[in-house]
């Protein structure tokens, strides 16, 4: 809220924003739109791969369908409900628990997050953060990111002695998912991760061509992973406020103000939101059956899961 009333206040001082009326502007912003589904087909895909080098048996569409009605979720319900609603209409429609659904989206989240923080960094240090930013939130991100693998690997550690084993235990099957990042299958969702966020650097560059802002590759990749960052805090639906507000932080570092600001913030939302949303709510309520989700689906025809071992042969704990 208070991030929202800081916006509010803000472009209430800011002049008339003028949005875009020429064909080749219009184009733009039609072509920044489907650049947007290819972004969204491509996630759906790389869902797909994830639960199926999981050996989770569901449908490759119901792995792209859900992908928009969760971001469609993320935007009409606080503090990323999107997700909660892909946990359970893919449990209902595959033979995964709810934890193991929700590990693949995990696994999204760490390929999204490894290839954000490694743009973020170079670009940095690279100098191209607006003034203001510097070197050390580059710096600080890098230490988090090394923190988080130097806990994984100690509780590794711990596991193999023998404790945490009722720890373990329980989340397991939420870790089941996340196997196939540890392969090289893991490196080749990476390179597809990173085609995916330079696509999105795309469709912020063709958004600033339709409102014609003066805003080089390099800037627009460096506000996409800002504006990332922020959105992956749980906040208002559509993250209101936040992630407006993080935006226009990133503008004024690049000279863009005022109504120009203005016009961008509002398209590129458009963009990003508006038609994503529109199609999951049809989705949910046509093939899903609406927020209550209590139809039931016959799940895929079975992946063959690797046989678990009998305790006699299991390695030491």
């Amino acid at each position: 809220m208070i991030a929202l009333l800081a916006v509010a206040w803000w472009a209430k001082g800011q002049e008339r924003p003028e949005f875009p009326s020429a064909p080749a502007d219009l184009l733009a912003l039609a072509a920044a739109t489907a650049t947007y589904a290819v972004v969204t087909a491509i996630r759906g895909w790389r869902w797909h791969a994830i639960l199926r080098h999981a050996q989770i048996a569901h449908r490759g569409s119901d792995a792209g369908a859900l992908v928009a009605v969760g971001y469609m979720g993320n935007t009409v319900l606080p503090a990323r409900g999107g997700e909660i609603l892909r946990v359970i209409l893919m449990a209902q429609r595959s033979d995964a628990n709810k934890r193991e659904v929700l590990g693949s989206i995990v696994s999204e989240r760490l390929l999204d997050a490894a290839v954000l923080l490694v743009l973020f960094a170079t670009m940095t240090f690279a100098g191209a953060a607006p003034s203001g930013l510097g070197n050390r939130l580059a710096l600080a991100c890098l230490i988090g990111a090394a923190a988080i693998i130097a806990a994984a690997w100690a509780l590794l550690r711990i596991r193999r002695s023998g404790r945490l084993d009722r720890v373990a235990s329980a989340i397991r099957p939420f870790l089941r998912a996340s196997r196939p990042l540890a392969s090289s299958t893991g490196f080749g969702l990476l390179v597809v991760t990173g085609v995916l966020w330079g696509l999105e650097v795309a469709v912020f560059w063709l958004v600033g061509q339709a409102v014609n802002i003066d805003v080089t590759l390099v800037e627009g990749a460096f506000l996409v992973v800002l504006t990332s960052f922020v959105m992956s805090i749980p906040a208002a639906p559509g993250y209101v406020g936040t992630f407006d507000a993080a935006l226009l932080f990133g503008l004024t570092g690049y000279g863009v103000v005022g109504g120009q600001a203005l016009a961008f913030a509002l398209l590129w939302r458009f963009v990003l939101f508006v038609p994503i949303t529109v199609l999951g709510l049809i989705l949910l309520f046509v093939r899903y059956g609406g927020f209550s989700a209590n139809r039931t689906a016959p799940v895929a025809e079975a992946m063959p899961r690797e046989p678990v071992p009998p305790a006699s042969t299991v390695g030491p704990r």
